[in-house]
């Protein structure tokens, strides 16, 4: 299968397919006589976990161990399931941010008159200087 057909297959586009062969996640795909990459079904299942642990937020490196470990004889699932703890931590630390950051967006368009005067409390704040006010906005 050729990279446009790939591309299709996996859903990825053909830079990305390209980017993970440069990248070492999957192995570079062999050419055809006529210069074209070849991809076999094995790199395909490979793009398609890829894309669905990207989906899942792991990164890149997290990607390439999480095929080696599927890979692997020697696997646990143990191994595997740390890795997913981990990622469940860092989504609900990114969670816990995102909503801070929505009370305190929250807290400042509740401040904002919103009217055709010239005073902007969300400006006020957002110019503020001092580290304890940048620190008290970002745990609200």
């Amino acid at each position: 299968m050729n990279i446009s057909e790939a591309a299709q297959a996996t859903g990825l586009s053909s830079k990305t397919i390209r980017f993970y062969e440069d990248k070492g996640i999957i192995p570079k795909a062999q050419r055809r006589a006529n210069g074209y990459r070849f991809y076999t079904q094995a790199q395909l299942e490979a793009l398609i976990f890829v894309r669905r642990a990207k989906g899942l937020g792991f990164s890149l490196d997290e990607c390439r161990d999480l095929l080696a470990l599927q890979h692997s004889a020697d696997r646990t699932s143990s191994e595997v399931k740390a890795k997913v703890d981990q990622q469940l931590q860092r989504i609900e630390q990114q969670i816990k941010d995102l909503s801070d950051m929505r009370q305190v967006l929250l807290n400042l368009y509740q401040a904002c008159p919103g009217d055709m005067g010239r005073e902007c409390p969300i400006l006020d704040e957002l110019s503020r200087t001092d580290t304890a006010s940048g620190k008290r906005g970002s745990e609200e």
